[in-house]
Parts: C-alpha cells; sequence; structure tokens
C-alpha cells in the first residue's frame, strides 16, 4: 500500500513539472482560443526560458497575446466605464515584444497572428490611451516614455485612424509637466500639421514664442490659429493677451469688449477672461465668471486664489475711498459706510483664501496676503499665520 502511495506521488510529481514547463504550443492554444488570459500565463513562462527567450517566434507570440488581451480590455472599458484595466501595461508590453521580435528577425511569421511589422504601426491609439492614464495619474516620466512609443506607431505609415494631434499634444505636455520645455515646441508644431483642432495646441506653440520674445512667430502661431479655429475663445482670449504682451492696450481692450461671457461653459476659459478683466480691474466682472467657474470646477485653487485676489483688491479700493474722507473726519457718513463696504471684502477674501489653503497649505504668496488680511481685521488668526510662515521660511 505505501509503495502504491509513493507511485502516486511521483506520477503527480512529473505531471505537475510537465505542467510548469514553458511551452510555445500551450500559448498559442490559449490564443488561439481567445483566452489571452491564459496566453500571457504560458507566454510569460517561455519569456523566462533562457532558449526560447532567444527566439523571434515567442517575441512575436508575446506580442500578440498582449497586443489583443489589451483589446480586449479596453474593448470592456468603452462597454463600462467602471471597468477595471487589470493589465495597463499590455500595450507598452506588445509594443516591446514586436520590436524585439523585429530584432531578431524582421520576417517571423506564425499562422493567424500578426507579423511585427503589420503590428507595430497599428498599437499607437492603445499606447496613446494608456500614456493619458499615466499623465491623469501624474506619472509623467511613464507617459512620457509610453507616448514616445506612441509617436513611433504612429508615424511608421499612413495611420488608419487620424489622431489630429492628440498625441503629441500630450507627448508635449508630458515634457512640460518634467520642465523639459527646451523640447516641447516641435511636438506642438506637429500637432499643427496633424490637423489639431485643439485651442490649446495653438496658445502652448504661441506662448512658447512669446516665451523667448519673438513676436513675430507669435503672431504668425495666432494668426494660423484663428484661421483654424475662428469661434474658440480660448484664441481669442490668446489674441486679447498677446496685444496686452506687446502693449497695445486699446486693442487688447476693444477685442475682450467683443468676446460674450454669457456662453463659456469652459472653467479655463472663464478663468482665463477673468484675468484679463483683472488686468483691467474690473474686479466685479472677474468675480461673477470666477463664481462659475467655481460652481462648473468646485475645489480649484486657481479659481479660490483669484476670487480672493479680486476681493481683496475691492477692499483695497473702498479703503482708500475711506481714508481720503476720514482724514477730514472718520464719522462721516460716507466714511463709515466705505469702511464696512471694505470689510465685508476683506472678510470675502479670507474664506476664499483659507479654501484655497486647504488645497495649497504651505503657499507663501497665499499667506502673506492673508496675514495682512488678518492684521486689518485685527483677528487673532494673525498669529496663527504668522507661525507658519515664519516655519516655511525657517525651514528653507
Amino acid at each position: 500500500m505505501k509503495r502504491v502511495f509513493l507511485l502516486i506521488l511521483a506520477v503527480v510529481g512529473v505531471t505537475c513539472a510537465m505542467a510548469q514547463k514553458p511551452s510555445l504550443n500551450k500559448a498559442y492554444n490559449h490564443y488561439y482560443d481567445k483566452n489571452f488570459v491564459k496566453a500571457k500565463e504560458a507566454i510569460d513562462m517561455c519569456i523566462q526560458d533562457e532558449k526560447l527567450s532567444t527566439k523571434a517566434q515567442t517575441w512575436l507570440y508575446k506580442g500578440n497575446i498582449y497586443y489583443f488581451l489589451s483589446n480586449e480590455e479596453y474593448g470592456a472599458k468603452q462597454k463600462d466605464t467602471t471597468y477595471q484595466i487589470i493589465y495597463p501595461e499590455a500595450p507598452v508590453e506588445a509594443f516591446d515584444a514586436f520590436t524585439k521580435a523585429k530584432e531578431i528577425n524582421a520576417n517571423a511569421e506564425a499562422m493567424d497572428m500578426l507579423t511585427a511589422k503589420e503590428a507595430l504601426p497599428q498599437l499607437y491609439p492603445l499606447l496613446l490611451v494608456r500614456g493619458v492614464d499615466q499623465l491623469i495619474a501624474k506619472d509623467y516620466a511613464g507617459a512620457k516614455s509610453t507616448l514616445e512609443k506612441s509617436i513611433s506607431s504612429y508615424e511608421m505609415g499612413t495611420p488608419q485612424y487620424p489622431m489630429n494631434g492628440e498625441i503629441y499634444y500630450y507627448y508635449a505636455y508630458a515634457l512640460e509637466m518634467l520642465n523639459q520645455k527646451d523640447d516641447v515646441r516641435p511636438y506642438y508644431e506637429k500637432a499643427v500639421k496633424d490637423g489639431s483642432t485643439n485651442s490649446y495646441v495653438y496658445i502652448r506653440l504661441i506662448e512658447s514664442y512669446k516665451a523667448e520674445n519673438n513676436p513675430e512667430m507669435a503672431k504668425k502661431a495666432l494668426d494660423n490659429a484663428k484661421a483654424k479655429l475662428p469661434s474658440n475663445t480660448g484664441v481669442a482670449l490668446a489674441e486679447v493677451d498677446y496685444y496686452y504682451w506687446m502693449k497695445d492696450s486699446v486693442k487688447a481692450r476693444n477685442l475682450l469688449n467683443a468676446i460674450p461671457s454669457y456662453n463659456i461653459t469652459n472653467p479655463d476659459e472663464l478663468v482665463n477672461l477673468s484675468n484679463c478683466y483683472i488686468k483691467e480691474k474690473r474686479y466685479e466682472d472677474a468675480i461673477g465668471l470666477l463664481e462659475k467657474a467655481n460652481r462648473l470646477s468646485a475645489n480649484n485653487f486657481v479659481v479660490l486664489y483669484n476670487l480672493g485676489v479680486c476681493e481683496y483688491s475691492l477692499s483695497e479700493q473702498l479703503f482708500n475711498q475711506y481714508n481720503k474722507l476720514a482724514v477730514f473726519n472718520p464719522d462721516d457718513a460716507h466714511a463709515v459706510q466705505y469702511k464696512h463696504s471694505s470689510d465685508e471684502h476683506l472678510n470675502k477674501a479670507a474664506g476664499y483664501f483659507e479654501k484655497a489653503r486647504l488645497i495649497e497649505p504651505e503657499d507663501l504668496n497665499l499667506l502673506n496676503t492673508l496675514r495682512a488680511i488678518y492684521a486689518r481685521l485685527q483677528s487673532p488668526k494673525y498669529d496663527e499665520i504668522d507661525a507658519i510662515i515664519n516655519r516655511i521660511n525657517g525651514n528653507k
């Protein structure tokens, strides 16, 4: 009995060992059955095998398996936005695998599978989606690497699905987030040549020329944007900003007044338009736009901070009016009203700055302004803010 038991154990052991052996046939069979998860498990074992990992066919199998696995996952995501991608790196792995297969043997092929030459130019949409996901997650280095591969795929031939510059735009954005701003412009220019209708592409291109003090090229980019996007609010605001930059405030003001603000629903455009109003000291108009932006995009630091700036500026204007009258008679009814209104705006400013402080608790510009406000209001919070500023400055 004992001998039979040992024999059974031996057979089981041999069977398990055989089951764990790397097998390209097993990977292919799972692929053929469209069981891409099982195919992935099988091909991953082959990639770890010293001999199989040197064969172009192994990498070709991996490229196809990972490509169709990724297609399957993102297809499920399109149908159900709550679907969680289990293998997010599959498009990148597919690209690398096809590249490796091509390096070993550019003519490698397998039945019912794409060759590396066929597959590589098709990967750019999946790589773009993965790169954008990484940007959203603020993995800018990862996004840069993924989007480089997307661009490489996109430029291998005539794209089946034109991206209209979006790959180049997102790659340029990744570079900006990595502070590689000197390398950005060629990709915005590529985006334009690729037929981009994204106003941010043109705006960032204009800004890049302004940054190097090149008004001629900035104007050329602006005119191109206006021709491509004649009714775009973002481009209209870029034109206003261009003329402010050129010190032609009359032209800028006329263009600003021609922009209809009532139908703007993009928070960024509302903020940009409000910035123009702030330049013109039209603080109440700016507040109206920023309040709308705040409703559309709650807990946005820039929106809250700028609301605080506007309320603080209105308070300063009213306080100056109070001072002019208080010199002669501090009890003058108009002087008292100016002081009361000034304090109201000051308290509103403090409220917005405090909300912004919850998002950026160590922003020194914000903290210094808050300290000045609390000094004016003779608030006990002055000491709290002063201590925070001293701590931050002491740590530098």
